[in-house]
């Protein structure tokens, strides 16, 4: 089993006839999925997507991939090949393409559309093209084959891509529901086909390898909300992701059940519900939807509103709604459903907007105390069913954390991969697909970029080390005015603490220390005003640390006269 470590060096030149596959996110993590495929110098990508904060990034909006590996051959990439239309796939498209508009997309309709209307909000026109299950295109020297593959959104698709190097099959996020929603099943028949023909590499969706069984079926979730349905006498509020088309069609078809109208709420929501009712993906019966202004004409018992806001994010409608800082008011009788599960990392955000639901009165009801979501992704006993199908020569699990990855190897070598060539990747790691065996070859830069308001990687590690601090142990600031001649003060020590849990007043027996050691510094001939600032810090640093046991931000402010 191969594995990076890290001694892991820049990679060395493709050789001729190998396929070099770099993941740029997407292993160890649940999001920022894009994968880079390179052959004869020309480029290839697989998905292009954005993973959401957790607590530890405050003021982060989104995370995307590191497109440094790539800045500077934009001009070599053939084509994006987009699976489905989730956001952890197709989200930082806007992004790339502010870089090179000129590079096509290739997906299925559904998740064109997604994709199109997100870059109409950057002012992008791309060049697409729609692609089917079945249907087989050349994208540059990449011929590639499209599979249908079942999840929690219409119209997914796996890509099996062809080179001389041999065959690399990447299944996107996938399950095997035999009982799908819109009947549309993985394609099995054509997985076996491909093995047939010999798959070199496969690249599987991992998130779910440890669980064990059989995922449940989409169409079980039905029985559980129209339970919600008939239990409920005030308005229904349904948070789930707003690319979920299979779980909002449960929630219209209950809804007409119990002759409810309901609203969508967030623009999001609103936009991609559009998008799939105007495609056909979404069937709404007639004048069942309603604009969210004409809900107050309505009474309560014939209301469901529809948001966003399921994963906790903090600016979505629901967050806003659990914190009385949106239109929609919660009030006593309400039920909130939950129709999703929880993306790791994300359980204390979550919580916390189920906590201040139920703190005005509503009754939430979620995955914990209900079946209100299954997942979208293949299952222990999925993925063993799938490899036994598939063969693949090669095995490199992708889309999930590390014990995910880990759990989706061992199902592989339990099917027969040989353990030599089941390749345990991370972000950046260069594999190279020569002569029928895939190995790690190098590692390329591939961290984190944030996204802060208008704001596009200038936010850094030590820009959110410096928000932590702030935000857990406040902040002190020290104002010292000093002779420029002969360094002694002139004016000051003022010391005001914001965030720290420290009066002002408590600072004066701290004013004479910072004067003695000023005073010696002074002469001591430390006259430069950097040195001071560092001999301020260190002083009120030691003796905040040593009386309150706080490390807060010192912030110094030196001032020659």
């Amino acid at each position: 089993m191969s594995h990076p470590h890290p001694e892991l060096g820049a990679p060395p030149a493709l050789k001729e006839g190998a396929l070099r596959i770099t993941p740029l996110g997407g292993l160890g993590e649940i999001g920022r999925n894009m994968t880079v495929f390179e052959y004869g110098g020309r480029i290839l990508i697989v998905d292009c997507g954005v993973l959401f904060p957790e607590d530890e990034q405050p003021g982060v909006d989104l995370i995307l991939p590191d497109f440094t590996y790539i800045r500077d051959r934009l001009d070599k990439i053939d084509g994006i090949v987009l699976t489905h239309g989730h956001e952890d796939h197709i989200g930082a498209v806007p992004f790339l393409l502010r870089e090179n508009p000129d590079i096509p997309l290739i997906g299925s309709k559904l998740t064109l559309a997604l994709i199109e209307a997100k870059l109409a909000e950057h002012r992008i026109r791309p060049y697409v093209l729609e692609v089917k299950e079945g249907e087989r295109e050349r994208i540059g020297p990449f011929d590639c084959e499209f599979i249908a593959v079942n999840h929690s959104i219409p119209d997914a698709l796996a890509v099996a891509v062809r080179t001389p190097a041999g065959m690399v099959v990447a299944t996107g996020d996938f399950k095997m529901d035999q009982l799908p929603l819109d009947g549309r099943l993985t394609d099995l028949p054509t997985f076996a086909k491909l093995a047939e023909e010999g798959m070199d590499l496969l690249l599987v969706d991992s998130t779910n390898a440890e669980v064990p069984g059989f995922i449940p079926h989409e169409r079980d979730i039905s029985a559980a909300l129209r339970n919600v349905f008939a239990n409920a006498d005030k308005r229904i509020i349904v948070a789930s992701f707003a690319s979920h088309v299979h779980r909002i069609q449960q929630v219209l078809d209950a809804a007409h059940e119990y002759k409810r109208k309901v609203a969508f709420v967030g623009r999001s929501m609103v936009r991609n519900m559009g998008i799939a009712r105007d495609l056909g993906y979404l069937k709404v019966p007639g004048n069942m939807v309603v604009d969210v202004k004409q809900l107050d004409d309505l009474p309560d018992k014939e209301v469901v509103l529809i948001c966003t806001g399921s994963q906790g994010e903090p600016m979505a409608a629901l967050s806003r709604m659990a914190n009385r800082d949106h239109q929609i008011r919660i009030v006593e009788g309400d039920t909130v459903v939950l129709a999703s599960s929880l993306i790791p990392g994300n359980e204390n955000a979550v919580y916390r907007v189920i906590n201040g639901l139920t703190r005005w009165g509503a009754k939430v009801v979620h995955k914990g105390n209900a079946k209100v979501h299954v997942s979208g992704h293949a299952s222990a006993g999925e993925l063993l069913y799938f490899f036994n199908i598939c063969k693949p020569r090669n095995l490199m699990p992708v889309h999930g954390e590390w014990r995910h990855l880990r759990a989706a190897a061992d199902l592989g070598i339990a099917t027969g991969v040989p353990r030599n060539r089941v390749v345990i990747a991370e972000d950046g790691v260069c594999v190279d697909l020569e002569k029928g065996v895939a190995r790690i070859v190098g590692k390329v830069q591939a961290g984190y970029v944030y996204v802060d308001g208008s704001s596009v990687g200038d936010i850094t590690e030590a820009s959110l080390k410096d928000r932590r601090i702030l935000g857990e142990e406040g902040f002190i600031s020290v104002f010292v005015a000093v002779d420029s001649t002969n360094g002694k003060i002139v004016g000051g020590p003022t010391i005001q603490a914001r965030g720290s849990g420290i009066d002002d007043n408590a600072f004066a027996p701290v004013v004479a220390k910072l004067q003695e050691a000023l005073d010696r510094s002074a002469s001591d001939g430390v006259l430069e005003p950097r040195q001071v600032q560092q001999l301020v810090r260190r002083t009120i640093g030691k003796w905040v640390a040593d009386n309150y046991r706080r490390r807060p931000m010192i912030l110094p402010v030196v001032v020659e006269v």
